[in-house]
């Protein structure tokens, strides 16, 4: 079985703020490999599996039940085999400790989620196309 390219990892465990950035995504044609996953454990087991693909983009929030996002990324970047992949945090969080830490750990950029439904969409969007379209990665 052929495993389908993932280019975005969403990892979020609010159904609401899921599907809010999706639809962003979708609406900027940049949804169409991409997976949902809903816990640190997921997204971990996921990226360390080596039958998958390695995303293009993590979007991943911080405070998530099981695995939190400060511990995925902590071993994303400790890790030779993930080390580049970026990781945006998209996540409430304004805590100065949450942005020290993540910046400290390796996270590429790190974005507090608007309240406004408006504001967190086009912000999505915006990241997926800075990211998928016009940032070069390694290869």
């Amino acid at each position: 079985m052929v495993q389908q390219a993932v280019d975005i990892l969403l990892v979020e465990d609010n159904p609401d703020d899921a599907e809010l950035a999706i639809r962003a995504l979708r609406k900027s044609n940049l949804a169409n490999h991409l997976l949902h996953l809903q816990d640190g454990q997921e997204a971990l087991d996921y990226l360390f599996n080596e039958k998958n693909t390695k995303p293009k983009l993590v979007l991943l929030d911080l405070k998530m039940p099981k695995v939190d996002g400060i511990e995925v990324l902590r071993k994303l970047k400790s890790d030779e085999r993930t080390r580049t992949i970026p990781v945006v945090m998209l996540t409430s969080s304004k805590e100065e400790r949450d942005i020290v830490e993540t910046y400290k750990l390796g996270v590429n950029a790190y974005i507090v989620k608007p309240l406004d439904f408006e504001q967190f969409g086009t912000a999505v969007a915006q990241l997926g196309l800075f990211w998928l379209v016009l940032n070069q990665t390694p290869q």
